[in-house]
């Protein structure tokens, strides 16, 4: 069953999401040849911990850290490690935190050091993808048009589309109904109503669709070994249009003020 959401507790997942939009953003920071995938995780849940909130992932399901650390191949669920990014890596950061019982969900994946032009544009596309999957969050579209604006700007870019793990309802649990997937089609699915919550996250493989997990169980990676992008954002559906809870407002920097003596 999907349960829609009050104004009041879109407000507090929108303080869940901000928050862990927040941490992503020092997390993005944090990425460096040199750096090992376990350090960011510790650095994640010491800034939720921090804050007062609790890391979604850790024990959800026996998960046993903080983010998923996803380097390359890896799709999604990947094990942070002593891995050491390097150079031309790219690496997708899945982080959720749970806050005054609320849960926000976000992932970016970012480029390591310098990268090569392929790699670049496919978190390009994916980035693009995940926009255009935010614009069909209205009432009385459907699910379908979700997967479809998503499957349709991936595969004409030269992308394949992940099947098997898609975007999914969130609100006080990680995973609430429904499943939103990458792919569909337009006017079919779940009619969307206001006050839904998605969490959006486009998959995007440079190679074939197909994925396998493997053996902890967790790791998915593509099953011809070409890299992948994963992205996301939790989204609520509301009156006034599409509201991007995770997403966290630039401050740009002032200009120093001059002062003439």
């Amino acid at each position: 069953m999907i349960i829609g959401k009050s104004r009041r507790e879109i407000e507090k997942m929108r303080a869940a999401g901000q928050l862990v939009g927040r941490v992503l953003e020092e997390l993005r920071r944090m990425v460096a040849p040199g750096v090992t995938t376990i350090e960011v995780d510790r650095a994640a849940e010491r800034m939720i911990r921090d804050a007062g909130a609790l890391p979604t992932f850790k024990g959800y399901h026996g998960f046993p850290y903080s983010i998923c650390a996803s380097v390359n191949e890896q799709v999604v669920h990947g094990f942070p490690s002593n891995y050491i990014l390097k150079e031309g890596d790219i690496f997708s950061i899945d982080i959720g935190a749970t806050l005054e019982g609320f849960v926000g969900d976000t992932a970016i994946t970012v480029p390591v050091g310098r990268v090569s032009e392929d790699r670049l544009r496919m978190i390009h596309v994916a980035e693009e993808c995940l926009e255009r999957a935010i614009r069909q969050c209205q009432a009385e579209k459907h699910l379908g048009d979700i997967g479809w604006a998503v499957q349709s700007h991936a595969e004409a870019h030269g992308y394949s589309i992940v099947r098997e793990y898609v975007g999914h309802g969130i609100g006080r649990r990680m995973h609430e109904d429904p499943q939103v997937p990458n792919y569909g089609t337009p006017g079919k699915g779940v009619k969307i109503r206001n006050g839904y919550v998605f969490a959006l996250e486009p998959m995007l493989n440079m190679g074939t669709h197909h994925t396998r997990v493997l053996k902890d169980g967790w790791t998915v990676v593509t099953a011809d070994d070409q890299p992948s992008a994963h992205v996301e954002h939790t989204v609520a559906v509301t009156e006034e249009g599409p509201q991007v809870l995770t997403r966290v407002a630039k401050v740009e920097e002032k200009e120093p003020e001059i002062v003439v003596v």
